[in-house]
C-alpha cells in the first residue's frame, strides 16, 4: 500500500493504415497522473490539453480508479488527483487511452499492485472498446492486439531503432464517434482479404526492419477511404508522402492527425514536413507538426528524484 504514486503514460497511434482496432504504437509524447489518498476528493488539471475536463467525481480518472479498487476488493473512496498532458485531445493520438491507463496503473500501484497488467489491459479494453491504443500505452513499443468482447490479448515488440514518426496535427477536433459513423456496415470479400494481407505484412516489416515494405504495407481499404472527407488533404498525403521521403503514411487512429513513418537518416525531412503541412493548408486547414520517436517503455512509475515534483515538472523547472 502507498500513499502517493505518479505515472507517466505515452501517447499512441492506432490502426497504422490497415490494422483497424488491432495495431498500435506508443509515442514519446506523455501525460501524467499523480494519485494520493485523501480525506476529500480533489482533482487538479494542468496544461492546455485538459481544458473542459470535469474536476469532480465524474472525472474519468476517478471513475476508472474506483473500478480498479472494486475489482481488487479495496475501498479508497477519496483521492487527490493531479493531471498534466502534452497530448492534444480528440486528435487521434490516444488521449482517452492514456487517461484510462494512467488511472488504472496509478490506482493499482496505490493499493499494492494486486492486479496483473494483463488484467488491467482487459479492463481498459472493456472501457475503450478497442485494444490498440490502450495496449500500446500500457506495454509500449508496437502492439498487436486482439479483442473478442470478453478477453484482450497482445504481443508487443520494439519497432526498428531508426524509425521516426512525423505527426501532422490539424487544428480541429474529430471525435471517434463521428469518425466511426463514416464507416460502412459491410465490406467486400476482396477488401477484407486486402487488409488482412497488408496488416500481416506491416507486422512482419516492423518486426524484421524491412523499411522497404512499409509503404505498401500501410495501405488500407477498410477505413481511410471512408474517412477521407473528414480530413481534407489526407488522401493526397497518403498517396504522395512515400514519394517525398516517407516510408509510409496513415491516418492516426480516427484522426484527424496524419502520420508518416520516416527513416531517421532521411535527407529531406524538412521537405516532407513542408509538403504535408502545405497540402492541408491548401484545403484551408492549419496544422502543427511534431517529430516523435516510438516509446518503448509504456506506462511507468516516476518519482520526484527522476523528474522533480509534479509542480516542478509542470513549470518546466525539470524536463518532463
Amino acid at each position: 500500500m502507498k500513499n502517493s504514486v505518479r505515472v507517466k503514460i505515452p501517447a499512441s497511434t492506432a490502426n497504422l493504415g490497415p490494422g483497424f482496432d488491432s495495431l498500435g504504437m506508443a509515442l514519446s509524447l506523455y501525460s501524467y497522473v499523480e494519485m494520493k489518498r485523501a480525506e476529500e476528493t480533489t482533482i487538479s488539471l494542468h496544461g492546455e490539453h485538459l481544458k473542459g475536463i470535469p474536476t469532480d467525481k465524474t472525472n474519468l480518472v476517478y471513475k476508472v480508479a474506483q473500478a480498479v479498487f472494486n475489482k481488487a476488493g479495496v475501498l479508497v473512496p477519496e483521492l487527490e488527483i493531479s493531471m498534466y498532458s502534452e497530448i492534444p485531445l480528440t486528435r487521434g493520438l490516444g488521449s482517452s487511452a492514456t487517461t484510462i491507463i494512467g488511472a488504472m496503473v496509478a490506482a493499482n500501484e496505490l493499493i499494492g499492485s494486486p492486479l496483473m497488467r494483463e488484467e488491467l489491459f482487459t479492463m481498459a479494453t472493456q472501457i475503450e472498446k478497442h485494444p490498440d491504443n490502450v495496449g500500446a500505452s500500457l506495454f509500449g513499443g508496437f502492439a498487436v492486439c486482439a479483442w473478442d468482447g470478453t478477453s484482450a490479448h497482445h504481443i508487443s515488440f520494439n519497432p526498428p531503432e531508426q524509425l521516426e514518426v512525423l505527426v501532422v496535427i490539424p487544428q480541429f477536433e474529430l471525435s471517434t464517434t463521428k469518425a466511426r459513423e463514416a464507416l460502412p456496415r459491410e465490406l467486400s470479400f476482396q477488401d477484407a482479404v486486402y487488409n488482412i494481407g497488408r496488416t500481416s505484412m506491416l507486422v512482419g516489416a516492423l518486426a524484421s526492419g524491412r523499411y522497404d515494405l512499409l509503404s505498401a504495407a500501410m495501405k488500407d481499404k477498410l477505413h481511410q477511404p471512408y474517412r477521407a472527407a473528414l480530413v481534407p488533404g489526407m488522401a493526397e498525403i497518403l498517396e504522395e508522402a512515400p514519394r517525398k521521403g516517407a516510408l509510409g503514411a496513415a491516418l492516426s487512429g480516427a484522426g484527424p492527425t496524419v502520420l508518416a513513418f520516416v527513416h531517421q537518416e532521411e535527407r529531406d525531412k524538412h521537405g516532407l514536413e513542408t509538403y504535408m503541412v502545405e497540402t492541408m493548408r491548401a484545403q484551408g486547414i492549419e496544422a502543427d507538426t511534431m517529430w516523435i520517436k516510438p516509446d518503448l517503455q509504456g506506462a511507468q512509475l516516476v518519482s520526484d528524484e527522476q523528474e522533480g515534483t509534479f509542480m516542478d515538472m509542470i513549470k518546466g523547472e525539470v524536463k518532463a
